[in-house]
């Protein structure tokens, strides 16, 4: 994968992906000298203990514990419902809770690439949801499934908004409870432009199953570490 979003603006990875399979080439080549000097080891036997099958049949998951029955429905009901008092956003997002290819596509720097990213890492669907709360609080939600037949995309995703967010200066960072490598980010310097007001961060990045699950929060003051948690903790519970 390409592409990645930080900031809502698109950079590559291309670094990253070149310094793996240069470590990969150099550890092979390193295992392949030390294994030249060696004495061959001897095989196991070819035949094996027979394990036998277990009598009865096996009881299918509940509709409650089978997660893809949740996840193969209808996405959007899956995002988390707009707080008591918030509004729509002054900058919706998606078509009645959808985003197209090409609309989130459209969220990067160079749409273009990153459609073709999307394609290539078999992008299935986006369910969206955002909100304002008084003037100046925005909170947006994208949960991004892909099929997931050749690669795992979603974690991929997942960890490239990692990557990218960890780039910033003046950040910290927590991981989010249940979801393995789930993080956080608050960004405790603001963007400022000259005629703007400051403009806060913060982020969450995570995965599961084929879902990945992207929260971005922006406010024209600092954004607790509570608020950005509270989010993750209760999205990622609902995949």
């Amino acid at each position: 994968m390409e592409p990645s979003r930080p900031r809502r603006r698109g950079r590559t990875t291309l670094m990253i992906a070149a310094a793996a399979v240069l470590g990969v080439v150099a550890g092979a080549c390193t295992g392949y000298v030390v294994q030249a000097g060696r004495e061959p080891t001897a095989l196991p036997p070819l035949s094996q203990p027979v394990l036998r099958q277990a009598a009865g049949e096996v009881e299918p998951l509940s509709a409650a514990q089978d997660r893809r029955v949740k996840t193969d429905g209808d996405l959007r009901k899956l995002l988390l419902s707009r707080p008591k008092g918030a509004k729509d956003s002054l900058f919706p997002v998606g078509d009645d809770g959808w985003q197209s290819l090409s609309t989130y596509a459209d969220r990067y720097e160079r749409p273009a690439t990153t459609f073709s990213n999307l394609v290539d890492d078999e992008f299935r669907r986006a369910a969206v949801t955002a909100w304002q709360v008084g003037e100046t609080y925005v909170a947006e939600i994208a949960l991004v499934q892909f099929l997931q037949e050749s690669k795992p995309a979603a974690s991929e995703w997942a960890e490239n908004g990692h990557h990218w967010a960890e780039e910033e200066d003046d950040i910290r960072s927590w991981p989010v409870p249940g979801t393995g490598d789930g993080q956080a980010y608050v960004h405790d310097s603001p963007e400022q432009k000259p005629g703007y007001l400051p403009v806060y961060r913060a982020e969450a990045h995570a995965w599961r199953g084929d879902v990945y699950m992207e929260i971005w929060i922006s406010d024209t003051k600092p954004i607790p570490k509570a608020k950005i948690m509270e989010l993750a903790v209760r999205q990622m519970g609902k995949l």
